[in-house]
């Protein structure tokens, strides 16, 4: 449905700057936005390589065991089907300090595997209230220092790039207890049906 959707605006600017006399103007912006995706895409590779290659040392170093076993409370708490599991707790483990950094590009793969682990030992095709909250965790997560949209800011010109850090706090400790909480309540509801 996007597809077309997409598709139609697409054509609707198209046939628009054609018939309003604007095709240089639909032209140039086309080609200032590849331009701008291009300078964008160069500014987060850097800082995208540099964090998942020490995500993969952390990994590799036993690191990510060590941050599974503090959280093993946590998780005994959101994830209690998978609080025993070292390669799940692990991979959560790795998910959630991406997420802390604000690496939202490359939180994404760790928590692919982590959902990939935690099906293989679910057993149905629903997803189970651990995975459910692993979901959330993941969306709505706590990030301390917000990487990727300070790159962002700091590519459109931002004199401070970091200085919505107190707003990010903010919202992303609301968005957590929120998901957190309705994850808790509607799991319970559905356990009971």
């Amino acid at each position: 449905m996007m597809n077309y959707i997409w598709s139609g605006i697409i054509l609707l600017s198209v046939v628009y700057s054609l018939f309003s006399g604007g095709a240089s103007a639909l032209t140039d912006s086309v080609m200032e936005g590849a331009k701008s995706a291009l300078t964008l895409i160069a500014a987060t590779a850097g800082m995208m390589c540099f964090w998942s290659g020490i995500m993969e040392i952390a990994r590799s170093s036993g690191i990510t065991e060590a941050v599974a076993k503090v959280f093993k409370p946590v998780f005994r708490l959101l994830i209690p089907e998978h609080a025993d599991d070292k390669e799940v707790c692990s991979a959560v483990s790795m998910n959630i300090s991406a997420n802390l950094l604000g690496l939202g590009n490359a939180a994404t793969p760790l928590g692919i595997r982590a959902m990939s682990l935690m099906q293989a030992k679910n057993g149905s095709d629903t997803a189970s209230n651990s995975m459910v909250m692993f979901v959330v965790l993941n969306t709505a997560s706590l990030q301390l220092v917000p990487t990727t949209i300070a790159v962002l800011r700091a590519e459109n010109g931002s004199n401070d790039p970091m200085g919505i850090i107190t707003n990010i706090w903010l919202c992303s400790v609301a968005a957590l207890i929120v998901g957190i909480s309705c994850a808790k309540v509607l799991g319970s509801r559905g356990s009971r049906l």
